[in-house]
């Protein structure tokens, strides 16, 4: 098993793409996000698979996709919102190098507008976003090594930050990872 070397989780506009990318970029190392395998193992956009398959065959892709990215994965993954609602993907990141992202409503409706389409938000989407972060973030804290706060910063600072809390240095260039990679299953 090869574990990566940071799990980025949080809240949809935490930055976990943004960063997540510049932060691999910077260690030398691939990037992932389990949404995008998601879309492309379902072969159709997130919000297509919650109107036409439903909330629990999501989460079932989302599982799957969790877990073969923990096991495959060396650089920074990502995992979607809600990945940590599910007992086992929390115990899959146990002793792992998690970094919750914390950001506050109007940061997020600033970096993703809350109307995009996200199934989770789409009525009435910052109430839902703030019930969201209600059930949440106590689940995003009991896995986080490091909790970094992202309001007023820069993808920059918060790369700067996630790499200070777990004390990771730069890589030196390494052909065989360019950085920023994008690595899929």
């Amino acid at each position: 098993m090869t574990a990566p070397v940071v799990v980025l989780v949080g809240p949809p506009g935490a930055g976990k793409s943004t960063v997540g990318a510049l932060l691999a970029g910077r260690l030398g190392v691939g990037y992932r996000d389990t949404d995008a395998d998601i879309v492309t193992t379902a072969g159709k956009p997130i919000s297509d698979i919650f109107v036409e398959d439903g909330e629990e065959r999501f989460r079932a892709l989302e599982r799957t996709a969790v877990r073969t990215a923990l096991e495959s994965h060396p650089g920074v993954l990502s995992l979607g919102g809600g990945a940590i609602m599910d007992d086992t993907t929390r115990k899959l990141l146990t002793g792992l190098p998690v970094v919750f992202l914390d950001v506050e409503l109007a940061d997020a409706v600033k970096r993703v507008g809350l109307d995009a389409p996200r199934p989770l938000l789409a009525v009435n989407p910052r109430k839902q976003w703030r019930e969201l972060m209600e059930r949440r973030r106590p689940l995003y804290t009991e896995v986080a090594r490091a909790v970094i706060a992202t309001g007023g910063r820069t993808p920059e600072e918060v790369a700067d930050a996630i790499a200070d809390a777990l004390e990771l240095r730069p890589a030196a260039a390494d052909p065989a990872h360019p950085a920023g990679r994008e690595e899929q299953p």
